[in-house]
């Protein structure tokens, strides 16, 4: 155990809430560590939305280059924003005990969501999916790290804003129905008709092909059940074709010896929805989100996949 693991991380606060938990579970095994901050692209440019800047792999490119480049060992991130084809050479070790995966609307006054609202927030799936549900509402772009967000939306005169549960709860955050941080006060509604990003609630090491002391390490963190869900998950979204930014949402969920999987796909301006649930025993996971995600692209989904890829254009 005398070479040090060197892990890169975005700089921003909820990355280095997940590399810290990597680096004191690693510390905790005998092993000796190095955090390496980076910043992304999609940290640096806040201005456009996901969709506008060539998306897939936009918070993970410049860790996987650090890698390549012998910079850093491993990687953390949030799963949810790993591209579902790694780079060459480049493979997932672990995944670590997953956190919730709702999604839930933050807000500081009460609202009446028959009336027309202004929501916020960067995810075409959550835009899909509120207008879906609110038909009359407004959605808003909103990027930026958890506080930036947060304070974007006391500053602005918007009903409310989605956010990921997870990341208000590792940030200390969120306390049951209450958000307070520096930048913002006010109550969080949970979201349990809002199917997540596939992944969502995970956190996801990744090293070298060929470094097997780094993955023979970092595999002693692997959840075996968050990495059956999570497989499914990415599985449905990459036979999608839907990279970080169609509307997809996709959950699974050990239940006995079966895992129930939910997963959706939408247009961009939540009019047509298109949705699944089955069920598989454990044991033949594999290939059963490519079979869920093959039934939705039969019943409209090729259709709809190449109207939003020509309205992303």
């Amino acid at each position: 155990m005398k070479k040090t693991i060197r892990i890169g991380t975005r700089d921003s606060e909820l990355a280095l809430w997940q590399a810290n938990t990597v680096q004191a579970k690693l510390e905790s095994l005998g092993y000796s560590t190095q955090l390496v901050p980076v910043k992304s692209v999609g940290d640096l440019v806040l201005d456009k939305p996901l969709y506008e800047m060539g998306i897939t792999g936009i918070f993970t490119k410049t860790l996987d280059v650090a890698m390549i480049n012998g910079t850093v060992d491993i990687a953390v991130h949030s799963m949810k924003d790993v591209p579902t084809q790694l780079p060459n050479g480049i493979v997932q070790t672990a995944v670590l005990e997953r956190a919730t995966s709702h999604d839930v609307l933050v807000r500081n006054h009460e609202i009446d969501f028959e009336k027309p609202s202004v929501i916020a927030t960067g995810s075409l799936r959550r835009q899909a999916q509120w207008l879906n549900r609110y038909p009359n509402h407004q959605v808003v772009d909103l990027r930026g790290n958890v506080n930036t967000r947060l304070q974007k939306l006391k500053d602005n005169k918007w009903e409310g804003a989605i956010f990921a549960k997870a990341g208000l709860e590792r940030l200390g955050f969120i306390k049951g129905e209450q958000v307070k941080s520096p930048a913002f006060e006010g109550k969080a509604d949970v979201l349990d008709w809002m199917l997540p990003a596939p992944a969502q609630g995970a956190m996801v090491i990744v090293a070298l092909e060929n470094d097997d002391f780094c993955k023979e390490a970092t595999s002693k963190l692997n959840n075996a059940a968050s990495e059956i869900c999570t497989h499914i998950e990415r599985e449905f979204l990459r036979k999608l074709e839907g990279g970080c930014s169609a509307p997809i949402g996709a959950f699974a969920e050990i239940i006995g010896d079966e895992v129930l999987f939910k997963g959706c796909l939408f247009s961009l301006d939540g009019k047509t929805k298109l949705e699944i649930e089955r069920k598989v025993l454990t044991s033949k996971y594999k290939g059963f989100g490519k079979d869920c995600a093959t039934f939705i692209l039969n019943n409209g989904g090729t259709k709809l996949m190449l109207s939003i890829k020509e309205q992303m254009k």
